[in-house]
């Protein structure tokens, strides 16, 4: 959605709202597609004495799958946003002002970019999962699976010891 900043651009004190909704159901995040539901945007943009404060918020329920289990689970997202506008740079390395292109602000890409930025690189269904046995694949959320616990090789020759001591 692109925004018309023009009518509050010099007007000091102005502000325009918005609310809409976003759907980025496309974007594919290492195989997975997150943002199953419609993401809601809302906010306004603000003239701050010839400083455009945009300032939102992006809500909506993702659907991911635990890195550590395998199962699939729902995380609500709440996304604060808060970024200036201008129209020109004076700085061109400033990657924290948005250009306004004809005095209007991509949304979309506003939004979009603050939502990509924001995902864990891990998604972990609870802080407590215990995730897959690696020998036999059991989940250790659901018991202990019984498989002997795998000796370090570079302690090989020490478990060569305690074995003849055993017999």
């Amino acid at each position: 959605m692109r925004l018309d900043l023009r009518p509050i651009l010099h007007v000091p004190g102005a502000s325009l709202p918005f609310d809409f909704t976003l759907d980025l159901s496309g974007l594919d995040f290492y195989g997975e597609r997150p943002f199953a539901h419609p993401v809601r945007i809302t906010g306004a943009v603000r003239n701050m004495a010839d400083a455009l404060l945009l300032e939102g918020s992006a809500e909506t329920t993702l659907e991911l799958v635990c890195d550590r289990c395998l199962k699939p689970f729902r995380q609500e997202m709440h996304l604060p946003v808060s970024t200036l506008l201008a129209e020109t740079l004076e700085d061109e390395e400033n990657d924290e002002i948005v250009l306004l292109d004809n005095g209007e602000v991509d949304l979309d890409e506003v939004f979009t970019t603050a939502a990509v930025l924001n995902m864990d690189a891990k998604h972990v269904c609870s802080e407590d999962c215990k995730g897959l046995c690696p020998t036999c694949g059991a989940d250790l959320n659901e018991g202990s699976c019984g498989c002997k616990p795998e000796r370090d090789p570079r302690f090989a020759a020490l478990a060569q010891l305690l074995d003849k001591e055993n017999e």
